[in-house]
């Protein structure tokens, strides 16, 4: 099996012991490549020390993030797994249940923020002197969940010393930020690479919704920067493609717009404006203009968006950059 990109990168300066900032898109490979050097670290530090003690803390922004990391750890563990033992803290489980997993001492915990604080208060996690490798998931993300004094308040909790890698998909003001607060003398590494994720990757998601709440669920999903890249949004009528714009530009999302009332030279100046960079979303009603849209544009994206009165679901046709 071949490295991906970011993997062949990563793996060698992170087993060097530099301190990395990430840039790369989701389904790049980036859990594998920071993941593999932690365990390699691990393995070797067993043959030289006896102590049992927790040496690598994955902070991820959700619990299906942190699902998936573990995932991958087991996978890569699955011939050494009596030597490294992972554990997902992320589950809404008791504290006191997940207390008594953590006097087993796992090697690896993938946990979010709050939950990780939670345990760190309570005192059933001492990291102090024992942790030697930090990495944040999706990094960009953590600040729009709600999370920065969570993770403000747990670098309190961490030794002055250890490795730290950030992975995220943009390298915002959040992340500038987050890198001055946890990375010393980093290695960046920005990635040139396809935006999208192979074809293999693509999947497609329905999301039930009462029909009040699509237009916020769409808010959220643009805002949070789940829908990354050039986006088509098809609606049941030319009415609600002016009703999704006008919410969407209260937020300031600016859109545009394509039905089959408006005359041919809007239909293409809004097309042109689209290829153009001037929007990145396109409100179109689910008419005869899809036949158009396909003649006039590259679909990095689409997603469809059902706003009829009868239907209670949001359609997701995504190019999901999966890991």
């Amino acid at each position: 099996m071949e490295p991906t990109l970011i993997q062949d990168k990563v793996i060698p300066l992170l087993l060097e012991g530099k301190d990395l900032l990430i840039k790369a898109r989701t389904g790049s490979g980036k859990t594998a490549a920071f993941v593999v050097p932690l365990i390699q670290k691990i393995l070797i530090n067993k043959r030289i020390q006896e102590k049992q003690e927790i040496k690598g803390l994955i902070i991820a922004p959700s619990k299906e993030l942190c699902r998936q990391i573990h995932d991958v750890i087991v996978s890569l563990t699955t011939k050494c797994c009596r030597e490294v033992r992972t554990i997902d803290l992320s589950l809404q489980t008791d504290l006191n249940a997940q207390k008594l997993l953590l006097r087993d001492m796992p090697d690896i915990v993938v946990v979010t923020p709050g939950r990780l604080l939670q345990h760190l208060k309570a005192k059933n996690l001492m990291l102090k002197h024992s942790l030697d490798t930090l990495i944040i998931d999706e990094a960009d993300l953590l600040f729009s969940f709600g999370y920065e004094k969570d993770l403000k308040a747990v670098l309190a909790y961490l030794p002055t010393v250890y490795q730290a890698v950030l992975a995220s998909a943009t390298l915002s003001e959040d992340v500038q930020s987050l890198k001055k607060l946890i990375l010393h003398n980093p290695a960046i590494l920005k990635l040139e690479e396809p935006p999208l994720a192979p074809p293999t990757q693509l999947a497609h998601y329905t999301l039930a919704a009462e029909e009040n709440d699509k237009a916020a669920i769409l808010y959220a999903l643009l805002k949070l920067h789940l829908i990354r890249g050039k986006s088509i949004i098809f609606v049941h009528t030319v009415d609600r493609c002016y009703k999704l714009k006008l919410f969407l530009e209260q937020f300031g999302i600016p859109t545009c717009v394509l039905n089959s009332e408006l005359p041919a030279t809007s239909r293409c100046r809004a097309v042109s404006q689209f290829n153009n960079g001037t929007y990145d979303i396109i409100i179109a009603s689910d008419e005869k203009i899809l036949e158009e849209v396909r003649i006039y544009m590259y679909m990095e994206r689409i997603f469809y968006y059902i706003l009829s009165q009868n239907s209670l679901h949001i359609l997701l046709y995504l190019i999901l950059n999966m890991k």
